[in-house]
């Protein structure tokens, strides 16, 4: 994934105490999991009706609300729109904490395999045509384990994959319109109809899907040449 702004290493806290402030923040060309996000939640107490919001940051792999404490490793990096209403791992989150991540695009894989069996990643970069914000769906938990745990954790939600994204990968993303982000973020939990208008794989003009160089399969690469189409 790509945003506009992602965490520095003094990143704040919790989300209620860690709200991001602009001014502090650089671009970013390489988010991987396990690394803060950038993300838009519902301020405390606000009710649908009227809705504040606030950026946040979060871990990107969710932290299941029963965990004692924060894992080492990815966390649950994706839910999958199918089950993430059923799913105990994310249930209670879909629910009431639904977020979103801005995200000028976002990486995806396609794996080739050569004669020999050998393997490769082959990343491309899906993004809007007229280089708007993405709005990618999420979901995400409090801060778990002992005072002074790091980082909320979050988990984008995927859909299956549509036609501009299908001979990379099987699935993608969920991207919100802006019509539909109040009601994705308000507290109270989505109907059924809701949960199916939302939760599918965004239409096929929406984005530009080109394949970019192998340098972002380094999660310590970062910069704006991550994001251009291969060979120019």
């Amino acid at each position: 994934m790509s945003e506009d702004a992602t965490a520095r290493s003094d990143s704040p806290g919790s989300p209620d105490a860690g709200e991001v402030r602009l001014a502090e923040v650089e671009p970013r060309w390489n988010i991987s999991p396990s690394q803060p996000v950038i993300a838009v939640i519902a301020a405390s107490g606000s009710p649908a009706g009227a809705l504040t919001r606030k950026l946040v940051w979060l871990r990107w792999g969710l932290v299941p609300p029963w965990a004692k404490s924060q894992p080492a490793g990815r966390g649950l990096v994706n839910a999958r729109a199918e089950t993430v209403a059923s799913k105990p791992s994310f249930r209670s989150a879909f629910a009431a904490r639904r977020c979103i991540l801005p995200a000028d695009g976002f990486y995806e894989w396609q794996v080739t395999e050569d004669v020999a069996g050998r393997r490769t990643k082959n990343p491309y970069y899906a993004r809007a045509p007229g280089g708007d914000l993405l709005a990618l769906a999420a979901v995400w938990e409090e801060p778990n384990g002992p005072v002074g745990a790091p980082l909320g954790s979050c988990a984008v939600i995927t859909a299956p994959a549509n036609a501009a994204l299908a001979q990379v990968h099987d699935r993608m993303p969920v991207l919100l319109p802006s019509a539909s982000w109040a009601r994705w973020l308000a507290p109270e939990p989505l109907d059924e109809a809701s949960h199916r208008e939302l939760l599918r794989p965004a239409p096929d003009g929406l984005l530009v899907v080109e394949q970019v160089s192998t340098e972002v399969n380094n999660p310590r690469a970062d910069g704006p040449s991550l994001i251009r189409a291969a060979g120019t």
